[in-house]
């Protein structure tokens, strides 16, 4: 134990020293703390930084779902932003699922026992904030993308949103501006599916970057359904142990002579795998459904990027023939030059950025996956192993075995005796001296005998 502590404080006092020499340039953003207020909820942002441009180095703010978005729809507006993958917004915190479910349970408690009744009602709890703490950490992760950004970490709306104290009287949208947002994502979408039909990429680099992009969506789609399928099939399973579990328990407590005992000790295992079931659901949809959806959000800011480029490429082609036309009737000529130059340059520009961030993109990716993939296979084993002893059958019947240390002769004579016409299963060692005795004792008996090498 004391090299353990050592170690984490030589790790802790390596981090401090990392903080001190970063103080030039560091800005770390963390959720410290958060609250669920009926259909809201209401996260504490927590900053520390030595930039120059705050006017604290320690500070926090309250800020609500929809100022996330807003500040994410800032970074989308921005021209000068165009050229880089911004990062998918959180997801709206939804509960409404786990709210139903415990209100199903409420409604259902008088057809089921109060044992059957109480661990429903902790799984439901557990699922509640399970979802809670991913929601929390959906959206720190968000801004610690932008604060680990070079360029975002310095923009204005993204200090505001950090610095001010206030609330930002950020309101969701109504239904006509719903609606506009819907017409704008449809032209959109519109728009991109004539450019990849009919506008050529003229850098090989981009090309295939798009048929990877739309190959990768599509497969990390199609994975995220089947591994959230998984886990709730973990989930069921985990369930149903409930019900068989409180079932045994019943049998027992009905039957206390002969199968008390061995159903009791069932009902314990199956709880002890209810509860195994329920931690590799937890951590499959923690390490692989959240990555791959994760993901799978960053891969379509990535390919909104791939469009706004080949978007900016189709004006420079349409300014450069704007340009011909110009100097072909010599009118406009100045004008055409100069639209035409401004498109160049934000076209090479983009270009640009466009590449160093991709290729950003790959080995984060990479990076996440990889120890996302591997913290969830040694979670897999770990918990192969812990349900491998729960399940062990050798082990349970040493456990129900009745001997002569056990149990004295006398007293298994004794029990024989009084239910001469019940059948048992007796578990004998091989090793007991006292065989023959109990063999040629319970031959008038309806048991059967098993014997156990040691």
């Amino acid at each position: 134990m004391e090299d353990t502590n050592n170690h984490l404080d030589v790790e802790k006092k390596s981090e401090r020293s990392e903080t001190v020499d970063l103080n030039d340039n560091t800005l770390q953003v963390d959720i410290s703390d958060a609250l669920s207020e009926r259909e809201k909820v209401k996260f504490t942002v927590h900053t520390k930084t030595t930039l120059k441009d705050f006017v604290k180095q320690d500070f926090s703010v309250v800020r609500q779902h929809e100022e996330f978005i807003w500040l994410h729809d800032r970074f989308e507006e921005n021209e000068s932003y165009a050229g880089y993958i911004i990062p998918p917004p959180p997801p709206r915190p939804d509960f409404d699922s786990s709210r139903e479910k415990l209100q199903k349970l409420g409604e259902g408690e008088g057809s089921m026992t109060a044992e059957e009744f109480k661990k429903m009602k902790q799984e439901l709890e557990a699922e509640y904030l399970a979802t809670f703490k991913k929601t929390v950490a959906m959206h720190e992760v968000f801004l610690c993308r932008l604060a680990n950004h070079p360029v975002f970490r310095a923009d204005t709306n993204f200090r505001v949103f950090l610095e001010y104290e206030q609330d930002l009287s950020v309101r969701g949208k109504n239904k006509k501006e719903k609606l506009e947002t819907f017409l704008r994502s449809f032209s959109k979408t519109t728009d991109e599916i004539l450019l990849g039909s009919t506008q050529k990429d003229v850098d090989e680099f981009f090309d295939k970057e798009k048929n990877f992009l739309l190959d990768y969506h599509s497969l990390l789609k199609d994975a995220t359904l089947r591994a959230d399928k998984m886990t709730k099939a973990h989930k069921d399973v985990a369930d149903h142990f409930i019900k068989i579990s409180s079932c045994l328990l019943e049998m027992a407590t009905a039957d206390t002579n002969q199968l008390e005992r061995f159903a009791t000790k069932a009902a314990d295992i199956f709880e002890k795998a209810r509860k195994i079931e329920n931690r590799v659901s937890t951590d499959e949809d923690l390490k692989l459904s959240d990555t791959l959806r994760y993901y799978m959000r960053d891969t379509t800011a990535a390919k909104n990027l791939l469009y706004r480029r080949l978007r900016c490429l189709a004006d420079y082609e349409a300014a450069n023939r704007a340009l011909e036309k110009a100097r072909a009737k010599n009118k406009d000529v100045h004008a055409a030059e100069w639209s035409q130059h401004q498109a160049c340059e934000k076209f090479e520009q983009m270009s640009a950025k466009g590449k160093e961030e991709l290729m950003d993109f790959k080995v984060r990716r990479v990076a996440a996956f990889k120890k996302n993939l591997v913290e969830l296979c040694e979670l897999e084993l770990k918990h192969a192993n812990t349900k491998a002893k729960t399940r062990d059958l050798d082990a349970l019947k040493q456990e129900l075995e009745i001997d002569d240390h056990k149990v004295p002769i006398a007293e298994l004579y004794r029990r024989l005796n009084s239910n001469p016409d019940t059948s048992y299963v007796l578990y004998v060692s091989l090793t007991d001296i006292k065989k023959r005795e109990i063999i040629s004792s319970t031959s008038r008996f309806k048991v059967q005998l098993v014997f156990v090498v040691c």
